[in-house]
């Protein structure tokens, strides 16, 4: 478990390339609020982009760049998610970040072997996130 405060984002932005160097896809586990789309903000700095990011909750994929992608799967679920043909946008080179992925999708992940790593997070305190990583 990685314990940082929100100003210190980069450790963990650089545990996520470690994890997957080639890109890959990053599962963000956790509450309403707890910072998914925070950590993706970071990632994307961290990656050295200036794009605005802002959670997809209503457009479902948001694409920064050429090599990042975040996704929200709360209004949608998992079944919308592949009605919509979304497993071949994971086909892309880069990072995708999937807000609210549940089992399912890591287990069609896994079956496709498609790189992938699990972040669950959990709020600490208020300014701070603990971070579980696990691989998929």
């Amino acid at each position: 478990m990685i314990h940082v405060s929100l100003n210190e984002l980069s450790i963990l932005c650089e545990r996520i390339v470690d994890e997957l160097p080639r890109g890959g896809v990053v599962i963000l586990q956790g509450d309403l609020a707890s910072g998914k789309t925070t950590l993706t903000q970071a990632f994307a700095r961290f990656l050295g982009m200036e794009d605005a990011v802002t959670s997809p909750t209503f457009s479902l994929q948001q694409r920064y760049g050429d090599k990042l992608y975040h996704y929200d799967l709360y209004n949608y679920g998992f079944e919308k998610f592949l009605s919509l043909g979304m497993m071949e946008e994971l086909e892309h080179e880069g990072y995708h970040l999937i807000e609210w992925g549940d089992e399912p999708l890591i287990a069609l992940l896994k079956h496709s072997g498609i790189e992938t790593i699990i972040l669950k997070i959990t709020k600490c305190d208020e300014n701070s996130r603990c971070y579980e990583v696990q691989r998929a």
